[in-house]
């Protein structure tokens, strides 16, 4: 056993015979009686105090001690005194992220973690309160997808404090706690005909942004941010190389989501309809910091923006241009006076990006060269979520005979040839 115990009521002193003797201390009958104390890694002495009659879960708690030093799994007891909410700032500003992932991160905290969770110390969770937790976030009605996102937030703020010696166990990632479920709910795409009705519920300036998100698959914020040099109309290439971000209330140019640039097949449709874009509304020079706000000046030359000729911010555009284009279209009704849009989170422009993969799905294009026009980088998440827009195989197997004999001039009455 490392470490030694103090009994605190009782002290040894020599006898006038010159004996050791236990005599009472000062302190005999009040406070706690033993104190275990030991030296931890770094050199400091840690100590705990134990009540009367109870010197064997002292001396046991000296032992555990010694066990994790010697393991390498040892936590400083007083660390974990910390509160979720303290240790979950501080793990903020240590992050190197990029900016706009940090703002959603805090109101993530702030909105859903600290409220419940935020006051309680490290050291003092149980599976029970992550449980416990994870319950409420489910009642609060937000979608499934966003608590995942959340409760893998909070799994990083625990992750973080069991690297860094504070708890021992991600209360996360007991095998009671189950993080949220997403929506079994496939998603349905729009269909061509839906498009096309919110397209012309947009205003004239804006409806070639259907387009591209549609006939190209780029994220909202990559159409915001598409500059003119860009469109390569005579190789029938865009290239993705930035985006247009909030962070906070400042709109920045980043590059695209997950920093993956890359090409994407310009269909003629497409050219054509920004080609005429351009001839109506020339493109303008719009300049804003790189990544932060307090970032190096960019300047790029972009085919979409504002009537004020600056760059589109995405909750104007969402709520005043998206959203009645919807009702328009008949996707969603009409608000009443002083009431919000009805939610329609599934009808926003990522709707485009699902249409898109799933034309060419139908058109028989891979996962692979999907993802890649995605600017996913994982295909496995490609796969994940449109798989059931892909053909199914006896679909494909029909397909492909009808195509054959189709194509081979056969007459009509041919049979087709049947193994002996």
């Amino acid at each position: 056993m490392a470490g030694h115990i103090q009994d605190r009521w009782y002290k040894t002193v020599l006898n006038p015979a010159g004996k050791t003797a236990r005599v009472k201390t000062e302190r005999y009958g009040t406070g706690m009686r033993y104190r275990a104390r030991y030296v931890a890694p770094d050199g400091t002495e840690r100590s705990r105090s134990f009540p009367d009659k109870q010197k064997r879960l002292a001396e046991a708690w000296l032992t555990q001690m010694a066990a994790d030093m010697t393991r390498g799994q040892y936590v400083d007891p007083a660390a974990g005194k910390v509160t979720f909410q303290q240790f979950a700032t501080q793990w903020l500003a240590s992050q190197t992220t990029d900016a706009a992932t940090i703002v959603a991160m805090e109101l993530r905290f702030r909105l859903h973690a600290f409220p419940h969770i935020g006051s309680r110390s490290l050291s003092a969770f149980q599976p029970g309160h992550v449980r416990a937790w994870a319950r409420a976030l489910k009642d609060s009605g937000i979608a499934s997808s966003y608590q995942r996102v959340i409760f893998a937030n909070v799994s990083a703020v625990f992750a973080a404090a069991v690297d860094d010696g504070i708890i021992a166990r991600n209360p996360c990632r007991a095998g009671s706690v189950k993080a949220p479920k997403l929506d079994p709910r496939k998603l349905k795409p729009w269909t061509h005909q839906r498009v096309v009705a919110v397209r012309s519920g947009l205003p004239v300036q804006y409806a070639t942004i259907t387009d591209v998100g549609a006939g190209c698959g780029l994220r909202q914020g990559e159409i915001f941010g598409l500059a003119v040099d860009e469109v390569d109309f005579l190789g029938g290439v865009v290239h993705v190389v930035r985006q247009v971000k909030m962070v906070g209330p400042h709109l920045v140019f980043a590059p695209p989501k997950g920093g993956k640039l890359r090409d994407v097949p310009l269909p003629d449709v497409v050219s054509h309809a920004l080609a005429a874009h351009i001839t109506e509304r020339p493109p303008i020079e719009i300049t804003l910091p790189w990544r932060t706000p307090d970032g190096p000046p960019v300047t790029a030359t972009l085919l979409f923006y504002s009537r004020e000729r600056k760059a589109l911010n995405r909750n104007y555009f969402n709520m005043y241009l998206w959203k009645p284009a919807l009702v328009a279209a008949g996707v969603i009704p009409e608000r009443e006076p002083g009431e919000r849009f009805t939610k329609s989170r599934e009808h926003g422009m990522h709707a485009l990006r699902h249409y898109y993969a799933s034309v060419l799905l139908d058109a028989g294009e891979n996962i692979k060269a999907l993802a890649e026009y995605l600017g996913h980088s994982d295909p496995g998440f490609t796969l994940r979520t449109y798989t059931h827009l892909m053909p199914n195989s006896q679909d494909r197997a029909r397909k492909a005979v009808d195509s054959a004999f189709g194509s081979s001039g056969a007459d009509e009455d041919a049979t087709v040839p049947v193994a002996a």
